[in-house]
């Protein structure tokens, strides 16, 4: 059964390849983006060259207004949503501690933090039970930043993504009840942009000897999101090529 699935930050990365391969599998998907409408538009047109239906549609998730833009777009274009991917984050400037500027650091905590508060509040309005919705998923993308604590260069970033594993924690006990599944993804290592020269430097350096492709990240995700996790809820799968 089709289902409408929202991806923040979906306009490249892990959120790109999951937009593609819940289209695949036969959802209407929300192509979001913030900045590269180019970029966000080729992904929609990959999906309809294969014959799936999307949308590409702006916002920042960090701000209210934004976010509320974007869900009634979902509303009015694709129908009710079905599941919510928290995909949307920031990892940079790269600073030691004592570095860090406020407007850095307010900068990162309002993408990877509060936008996934934001959005998973939109959300709920519509899927949970309590609220006269038929229930759904939330998958919310943290990292092993959290667990790691990055020292020298994103201590910052480790903080958000530490932020979003509590969040799921405690989110994943409220909703379970009214319908909605709220879990997380953890990756390592991506071959993404966001790590930059770190991937030459570090991918052999993993217990399995490459970083992961967006692909296999967005593996879980759509798992979680599936019938077959239907028994699942408050998990962060770690997918990081055997490094804890």
């Amino acid at each position: 059964m089709s289902r409408v699935v929202l991806i923040t930050g979906a306009s490249r990365g892990i959120g790109a390849a999951a937009a593609r391969m819940f289209a695949a599998g036969g959802d209407a998907v929300c192509v979001n983006y913030q900045h590269n409408a180019d970029t966000a538009r080729t992904v929609v047109a990959s999906i309809e060259a294969s014959g799936g239906k999307a949308i590409a549609v702006q916002a920042d998730v960090s701000q209210a207004d934004d976010v509320e833009q974007l869900f009634s777009a979902v509303d009015e274009q694709l129908g009710a949503l079905d599941v919510l991917i928290n995909n949307a984050g920031i990892s940079s400037p790269r600073a030691r501690v004592e570095d860090l500027k406020l407007a850095d650091l307010r900068a990162i905590l309002d993408i990877n933090v509060i936008g996934v508060v934001l959005c998973a509040q939109a959300a709920i309005r519509r899927m949970s039970t309590r609220h006269g919705g038929k229930g759904g998923a939330i998958v919310n993308l943290s990292s092993g930043s959290a667990y790691i604590g990055n020292p020298g260069d994103g201590v910052h970033y480790a903080l958000s993504k530490g932020a979003v594993n509590s969040f799921t924690i405690g989110a994943s006990q409220e909703l379970v009840a009214q319908g909605i599944r709220v879990n997380a993804v953890s990756p390592g290592l991506t071959r993404t942009d966001m790590p930059g020269d770190k991937l030459g430097e570090m991918g052999p350096k993993l217990p399995l000897g490459r970083p992961a492709e967006p692909e296999e990240v967005a593996e879980a995700i759509v798992w979680l999101a599936s019938e077959g996790a239907r028994h699942v809820a408050g998990a962060n799968i770690r997918v990081a090529g055997g490094r804890p």
